[in-house]
């Protein structure tokens, strides 16, 4: 099982790698990223699939999101056993340390209709719907995936990006909403709460992360993150100003809010549940709120990148972590929302606390209140980073 001592967050590193304005920088030098140069179709290019006659596997990962042994940190109990089963060899690398600075890793490649060496790499709902807009990512044979077919979340099925479920597979969700420090301050239960409430004054956070803060302001707006307007989205962004403008808002952060938050220095914020897990290991006043408005849901997500060679390797391998009994021993370890119809009943076996606990397994309510972001075109993605980075002042 994951240390509950361990203190940097998977969401965290995604967030914390490069600071928000790096990031914007990254992505601005991938303006020409939907150029006809750097597009792909399925038609133009091809990938062979040699799993037939070679039984490997180049698995591309985030740190710690995994589940290792406790005693032997060089074994992976869950992948060991798939090695075991399957006869097929993974060579597991954790080098996902940011998703642009990833996709600067393989963009050349990619664009050119190249191998990056890897069979399966785990990348952000945004991300993923980018590679996936430039025809960089493989299709899925479904007939391969039927733990998938049965066990994946209701919630993460149809989304904009995949709607077909046949492109990016979630290998962990987690949630974005609200959180507070009972020992310094009262409940709170909206995001208008968080944005005026005059006792929170200077003592509140926000997520540099754009998809997330809007998300939940569209949200409290009446709008919807996953289908919304130009219009809508300026509404919301001129929420926030007013919060900035009359300090309320302390600051945007990565994960890095999640000390203040503990240590009471902050007394709500807009945060993620990941960290909310692990804060409320050592200290049950650190609550998480699902705003009465609705929560942004995201997702890390399996994909097989064109020239990948071992497809359906990667399918087998994609499918054995849809069985519930595995999912509920990795998310045992790294205490994200488990994508897998299931799991839950599994992981009363492993550890009833952690069965119970519905930042790892949200109830269906929870959930019919989850939102995914709206998978942007390249205009759009710009347009909106770059107003958001302006009120934040990244």
């Amino acid at each position: 099982m994951r240390s509950p001592h361990r203190s940097l967050t998977r969401r965290g590193l995604l967030s914390g790698t490069l600071g928000t304005a790096a990031m914007l920088a990254a992505g601005g030098a991938l303006a020409g990223c939907g150029t006809k140069g750097a597009q792909q179709t399925e038609a133009g290019c091809k990938s062979d699939d040699l799993s037939g006659t070679e039984k490997k596997l180049a698995f591309s990962n985030w740190p710690q999101y995994m589940d290792v042994d406790e005693k032997d940190e060089s074994k992976r109990p869950t992948l060991d056993e798939f090695v075991k089963k399957s006869g097929i060899q993974v060579t597991y690398t954790e080098d996902v340390n940011d998703n642009n600075e990833f996709f600067g890793k393989v963009q050349n490649q990619l664009a050119a209709c190249q191998s990056t060496g890897r069979d399966v790499m785990v990348l952000t709902d945004w991300m993923a719907a980018r590679m996936i807009r430039l025809g960089w990512i493989q299709k899925l044979d479904k007939a391969k995936l039927p733990n998938v077919e049965a066990n994946l979340l209701t919630s993460l099925r149809n989304r904009s990006f995949d709607p077909d479920s046949q492109l990016a597979i979630p290998w962990q969700s987690g949630l974005a909403g609200l959180a507070y420090n009972a020992k310094v301050t009262k409940e709170i239960r909206t995001v208008d709460e968080l944005l005026t409430r005059p006792d929170l004054k200077g003592k509140v956070t926000a997520l540099s992360e754009m998809r997330d803060t809007m998300g939940l302001l569209l949200q409290s707006n009446g709008h919807d993150p996953a289908n919304f307007t130009t219009a809508q989205f300026d509404d919301a962004l001129n929420k926030l100003k007013k919060a900035v403008a009359s300090k309320q808002i302390r600051k945007f952060t990565g994960n890095d809010y999640a000390p203040d938050l503990a240590k009471g220095d902050i007394a709500a914020c807009i945060g993620w549940s990941g960290d909310v897990v692990q804060l409320g290991f050592e200290d049950e006043k650190i609550k998480f709120v699902v705003p009465e408005s609705g929560v942004m849901l995201w997702s890390d997500n399996m994909l097989v990148p064109n020239k990948a060679t071992h497809r359906a390797n990667a399918e087998a391998l994609i499918d054995y972590y849809y069985d519930p009994a595995v999912a509920a021993k990795l998310a045992a370890y790294v205490n994200y929302i488990c994508p897998v119809q299931g799991a839950q009943a599994e992981m009363e076996k492993i550890d009833p606390d952690l069965a119970s606990n519905p930042l790892i397994f949200p109830d269906e309510a929870m959930l019919s209140r989850s939102k995914v972001f709206m998978a942007l075109d390249e205009k759009q993605e710009k347009e909106y980073e770059t107003k958001f980075q302006q009120v934040i002042g990244a």
